[in-house]
């Protein structure tokens, strides 16, 4: 087994996914997890969460650690601060979801408008933007009704294009959902297509963003910020929506409840998000501790070319 045993002063910044990463099957952080991430912040190196879910979503979430930090949310689109000072947003333009609006016109019932909440002055109604909940309601109830209060009704959708939005959303069963990434990828917008997909639930979800936004740009651009290497950026997470971000950092770790296809990549497995796998490659790459489960190198299986990305609600 590779020992990777890394000083403390040449790792500088730790990236890491929230969904099916830093928080358990119970949508918790784990007590392991929360106290490494501490110590770690004390040998003051920088955490950052980097998550698909929208920042004021992932704000609770980066609370709970107990300190300062900055999120990436929405897939890379925003970057900002835990007091609300933004650093960088890659915003889906106005024209360019307009005609995605009319290109996707049989996908109404399942496309969901995000805006950012700086642009409307709050983050109440008006953030999320549907036109019905009929052919929704169904996929993503549990979503919904954790951001209902987010959420305002304007019939057409275009009518609510009054500002650039952060990005479009289409949910559904997964058969409808690829026909909505085969009209997608021919539509010939700029326009960056990231996909999930949970077969147990028949649901998939395909987020539009703006071209070249991704997770990965996103961290990138803040290393140059703060002026350090890839090689001093370590990176954990699970699942498509963070191949861009593992591949640009130095230390990428994925989960071991990760993606068969993000394991055909080489990169170091860790211990599940039910195991503190956090903690346990943090603890590997400054400490030198083993991993029950790592596994270094290539493991049989395809590797996945190309933006399928996957994000979280």
């Amino acid at each position: 087994m590779l020992e990777l045993l890394v000083p403390a002063a040449s790792l500088r910044l730790i990236a890491i996914d929230i969904d099916g990463t830093l928080l358990n099957p119970e949508f918790q952080i784990s007590e392991t997890d929360l106290a490494t991430l501490q110590r770690a912040h004390a040998q003051g190196i920088e955490v950052i969460l980097v998550t698909g879910r929208r920042h004021t979503f992932a704000l609770p979430i980066a609370q709970q650690l107990g300190f300062d930090l900055w999120l990436i949310s929405s897939n890379g689109a925003i970057t900002r601060s835990l007091g609300g000072e933004t650093f960088h947003r890659d915003l889906l333009p106005e024209p360019t979801c307009r005609e995605l609006v009319r290109v996707m016109q049989e996908f109404r019932g399942q496309t969901v408008l995000t805006f950012d909440s700086n642009d409307l002055h709050s983050d109440g109604p008006g953030t999320i933007v549907i036109e019905r909940l009929d052919e929704l309601e169904a996929s993503i109830q549990r979503w919904l009704e954790k951001n209902m209060q987010y959420i305002q009704f304007v019939v057409p959708i275009e009518n609510a294009l009054t500002t650039d939005p952060v990005q479009a959303m289409f949910c559904g069963p997964v058969a409808k959902m690829q026909r909505v990434l085969q009209v997608l990828g021919s539509c010939g917008l700029p326009i960056t297509v990231l996909r999930t997909e949970y077969p147990g639930r028949d649901l998939s979800i395909v987020d539009v963003l703006n071209a070249g936004c991704s997770k990965g740009h996103a961290v990138e651009r803040w290393v140059n910020y703060r002026r350090i290497t890839r090689e001093q950026v370590m990176a954990i997470g699970d699942n498509y929506n963070d191949i861009e971000m593992l591949a640009f950092a130095g230390h990428p770790f994925i989960m071991g409840n990760a993606s068969e296809e993000l394991r055909s990549r080489g990169w170091t497995l860790t211990r599940s998000n039910a195991e503190s796998g956090v903690a346990a490659a943090i603890d590997h790459v400054l400490n030198g501790k083993p991993l029950e489960s790592v596994v270094v190198g290539q493991i049989d299986g395809p590797a996945t070319d190309g933006p399928v990305i996957v994000s979280s609600l």
